[in-house]
């Protein structure tokens, strides 16, 4: 293979310069003599060219260049050998070098273009990229890069530029996909101040604000920064809160940092370091590892491009590894992506050619030297069919050593993913994979292509690692700054419910519950949190706390301690701890004691209850007279006596008091259930009477909230709480009726004025104020209604703020302990309040016992329905019919009709005198008409005796 080489003089950048500007004030102006030694003039057209020239241009002293350069010349070889691709085409590469220099780069891309090459392979730089780009648009060669990574290069504005390698964009998303997968919310960028870092860590930031998390500080330094200024920068973000760094920076230079880093003590446990894949192709290009390197990077995590694990990929690099000139024991990825660069070139010629493309130059009438200019731009071919022959390369579709090469709409290589590596001991062990297809996996990429994708949280997974200072634990991530300045907590400086919070003469300055229930939380936390209590307020008023939240939210304090609502509207800037308080708005109205009637006993049943109870009870009266009549003597006698008999045992029930005793088992039966009842009435009337009694009746006709709503009476509020916006922005209430009120005091004195002497109708308030109110004034006062908010108080933090996290979890300790209950009952003792809405409301309907006066009445109709059966039957014993042969055989028709018809009207008469009698002579009857009867069937029996 042919290398044409740019003449040079030395590497120094001066000679290289003033020898680059002669020669292009040597050049004519009209004629340029190719490499072949043809001349053209206006413009070359080869319909079949034997030769063509590709250019390669970067940094070729580099730890990129040092591994891509091997590469390049074995891809060349390889096209040229192979038959299939540009068949009877020879391939050229015009090698520039750029020497680490953006100046330089730009005069070798000028000179590489006069070489009229169809494509342009590199450069590895971004910086170097951006200003190329520019001339490859106009000359329209595409220019097709396997180390320039910066995400803006894939805009429209560089039509002509194709990355072969992956863009950073993709790498900046996965290092967010590990700071949420570590649960971390803010990170320390460190990058170079260049196209490249810029640009990355600016998508770096967007990657991270989709995962809730942000770059705290973006500590950037000059490419060629001296240690000192490194040493300087790394000791500013030291003293900051966050200890996740991110390092993207070059592979030449970027090991010096950390050897800053960790003379610094920055290595060590707590430190989080996340290494772009610069390190891993520094450390690839080296075989072996310094063991002094290496202890220096310990427990770092790295990205590194993923290449699939073929025979392929494991023959090519052992290829490059035999070669006897090499500067590099090892190759790292980056010579992987420049191979593939050379073949994505090769084959969209040959499918350029083959679709019948020209390679052509022409002159471009644009570029022309103006005012005696001696650039000689017209030198600068433009390539005609450099539009189509982009195209094919942009739609070349072919499986090479890093995979599929095939490009997006984007003009980004398709199937992006990186290897996830934590550098232990003598080397780096993968922990797992990114890729956009499924995110953070511990299974290869290839394997998960075939697969649905799944990005959801509970498939991310990674393997253990080991952190700096050699540590399984993960780091927290975050640490209070270093720079003398305690944690800035506002509390709101209070006039009344001093229980919560108030100002104090002692350390730390203020007292209260909050302030308890805060301090027990933060004794809680495995790390010393330095903090500084400023009040908040005047202390002649309760302070607004909406201007209190503003204040953490501007950065003035750090957090805010104290009766603090967690609200929508705070919660959209803040972030709250979980509730260590439940809260809530409700109605309060005073209440009055009613004075007992005479006819309070009369109360607790309404006058449907009160009837139906009577009834029933003359009604089970009856009914166990009847069935005890005919057995117990005691329910016998006159008519007088048996009526008084029913009354005085269905009365003497409800007292449990009765005389007489039940003998029948219908009658015990109906007696046991009526009891039964009358337990339950009884107990429910001692019950109501007693509350009734005791009662207490609103002062007004407030039920709740909907009241409030409704009417047109002044409310209450306490000054400085959220009610107020709540009421006229949600409740839609005028804000006219709102009437702020001071301390407690002013509480007692509005609601006991009521709204027709200067007062208020009720008062709005969060359940934790209204307790203490209710119980400081002897349940004068009480809520009605239900809580309309369901809310509850906690620590404001500013956004983000990773101590909001620690604290919420020290507060479900302190409740699963118990001590978060042992600080509420030495500051805020409960008086129960409790008592019914009103006196009506104590009144038991039917609707409550109906159920019990239904079984009682059923049982009561069934023990009479078996009564009447047994007695008919006996009757029809008793009584029984004339026999039908005396009837045939009566002489006297009209004296037998009269009989039936008198026998008739006796009948009621004979069952009622049926029923009186005892059932014990009816036995007995009943037994003596049975045995004569027997007596005369047995004489009617025997034969008549001769005459």
């Amino acid at each position: 293979m042919e290398v044409l080489w740019a003449p040079r003089h030395g590497r120094m950048c001066v000679g290289r310069v003033l020898l680059l500007l002669v020669l292009l004030l040597w050049i004519p102006t009209q004629v340029v003599v190719g490499r072949t030694g043809t001349t053209v003039t206006n413009s070359t057209t080869s319909s079949t060219p034997r030769v063509l020239r590709v250019g390669a241009l970067f940094t070729l002293d580099s730890v990129i260049g040092r591994s891509a350069k091997p590469a390049l010349m074995a891809a060349f070889d390889d096209v040229n050998a192979n038959s299939s691709v540009l068949p009877g085409v020879k391939l050229e590469v015009v090698l520039h070098d750029t020497n680490c220099s953006g100046f330089v780069g730009t005069m070798e891309a000028l000179q590489l273009m006069e070489d009229e090459v169809v494509a342009a392979i590199g450069p590895q730089s971004s910086g170097i990229a951006h200003v190329i780009s520019h001339v490859v648009n106009e000359l329209h060669v595409p220019l097709v890069s396997f180390g320039a990574t910066d995400p803006s290069l894939s805009s429209l504005q560089y039509p002509y530029f194709v990355r072969s390698t992956q863009s950073d964009y993709y790498q900046m998303y996965a290092i967010a996909d590990l700071v949420d997968y570590y649960r971390w919310r803010e990170v320390i960028a460190i990058y170079v101040d260049d196209d490249n870092g810029r640009n990355g860590i600016s998508v770096l930031g967007d990657a991270l604000a989709k995962k809730r998390a942000k770059i705290s500080y973006k500590a950037a330094f000059p490419p060629g920064a001296l240690k000192k200024d490194i040493s300087d920068l790394l000791n500013g973000v030291n003293l900051m809160e966050s200890r996740v760094f991110v390092l993207h920076v070059n592979p030449d230079k970027g090991l010096n940092i950390f050897s800053i880093a960790e003379k610094l003590g920055m290595m060590n446990s707590g430190y989080v370091w996340i290494a772009t894949d610069w390190l891993a192709s520094a450390l690839d290009s080296l075989e072996p590892v310094d063991p002094n390197t290496m202890n220096l990077i310990q427990g770092v995590l790295v990205l590194r491009h993923h290449t699939p694990d073929t025979n392929e990929k494991k023959s090519f690099l052992s290829r490059l590894k035999r070669l006897k000139d090499k500067k590099n024991p090892s190759f790292n990825s980056y010579a992987l992506y420049a191979y593939d660069s050379v073949w994505l070139v090769a084959r969209a010629l040959d499918a350029f050619l083959k679709e019948g493309g020209v390679v052509s130059f022409s002159s471009d009438p644009k570029l022309r030297d103006t005012n005696g200019s001696m650039l000689h731009l017209e030198s600068l071919r433009v390539f005609e069919d450099g539009p189509t022959f982009l195209q094919t390369v942009l739609s070349t579709n072919f499986t090479g050593l890093t995979g599929q090469v095939q490009f997006d709409m984007e003009k980004n290589r398709i199937h992006p993913a990186y290897d996830i590596l934590n550098i232990g001991g003598s080397g780096m062990r993968r922990i797992g994979y990114w890729s956009n297809y499924s995110g953070l996996s511990v299974v290869a990429p290839e394997i998960l292509y075939k697969k649905p994708p799944n990005t959801s949280t509970s498939s991310q997974q990674l393997y253990g690692v080991i952190w700096p200072g050699e540590t399984a634990a993960k780091p927290r991530g975050w640490v209070f700054p270093n720079n003398g300045k305690p944690l800035r907590i506002a509390v709101p400086n209070r006039v009344s419910y001093l229980e919560f919070v108030s100002k104090d003469r002692n350390p730390p300055g203020v007292r209260g519950y909050c302030i308890d229930v805060f301090e027990a939380a933060i004794n809680l936390l495995p790390y010393p949190v330095p903090r500084e209590y400023i009040l908040f307020g005047h202390g002649d008023r309760n302070p607004s706390y909406d201007d209190l939240a503003s204040q953490v939210i501007l950065n003035n304090y750090d957090a805010a301690v104290g009766d603090v609502t967690i609200v929508p509207n705070r919660t959209r800037y803040l972030d709250f701890t979980q509730p260590y308080m439940e809260s809530g708005l409700v109605v309060v109205v005073p209440v009055k004691e009613i004075k007992s009637s005479p006819w309070s006993f009369l109360k607790p049943f309404t006058a449907q209850m009160w009837c139906v109870t009577g009834a029933f009870f003359i009604f089970v009266g009856t009914v166990i007279w009847i069935l005890e009549h005919r057995h117990n003597p005691e329910f016998r006698g006159r008519p007088k006596k048996q009526l008084m008999t029913v009354c005085w045992f269905s009365f003497s029930t409800m007292f449990f008091s009765h005389r007489e005793n039940t003998v029948s088992g219908l009658g015990r039966l109906v007696l046991i259930i009526w009891l039964f009842v009358v337990l339950i009435i009884n107990s429910s009337y001692t019950a109501s009477l007693t509350s009734i009694l005791t009662v207490q009746q609103l002062s007004s006709q407030i039920e709740g909230i909907d009241s409030l709503i409704s009417g047109t009476q002044p409310i209450g509020i306490q000054e400085g709480s959220f009610a107020r916006k709540y009421l006229t922005e949600e409740l839609n209430i005028q804000p006219s009726r709102i009437v702020t009120l001071k301390n407690m005091e002013a509480y007692i004195d509005a609601l006991e004025r009521g709204p027709k002497d200067g007062g208020v109708v009720a008062i709005v308030d969060e359940l934790p104020y209204i307790e203490i109110l209710m119980s400081s004034t002897n349940c004068k006062f009480r809520t009605v209604g239900q809580e309309f908010t369901k809310s509850g108080w906690g620590f404001a933090f500013q956004r983000d703020s990773p101590l909001a996290v620690d604290m919420s979890t020290a507060i479900l300790q302190l409740s699963e302990n118990g001590d978060l209950q042992k600080i509420h009952d030495k500051w805020l003792f409960k008086h129960d309040c409790s008592v019914q809405d009103n006196a009506d409301s104590n009144e038991l309907s039917l609707s409550s016992f109906w159920g019990l006066f239904l079984i009682c009445g059923i049982a009561c109709v069934l023990a009479l329905t078996a009564f009447s059966i047994k007695v008919l039957c006996q009757y029809n014993k008793f009584s029984p019919e004339p026999e039908l042969d005396d009837l045939e055989n009566s002489p006297d028709r009209d004296g037998h009709e009269n009989k039936k018809l008198s026998r008739t009207t006796t009948s009621f008469r004979d069952w009622i005198y049926f029923v009186d009698k005892k059932e014990k002579e009816i036995k007995d009857i009943i037994r003596q008409k049975s045995k004569k009867r027997r007596r005369s069937l047995s004489s009617d029996g025997q034969p008549s005796s001769p005459p």
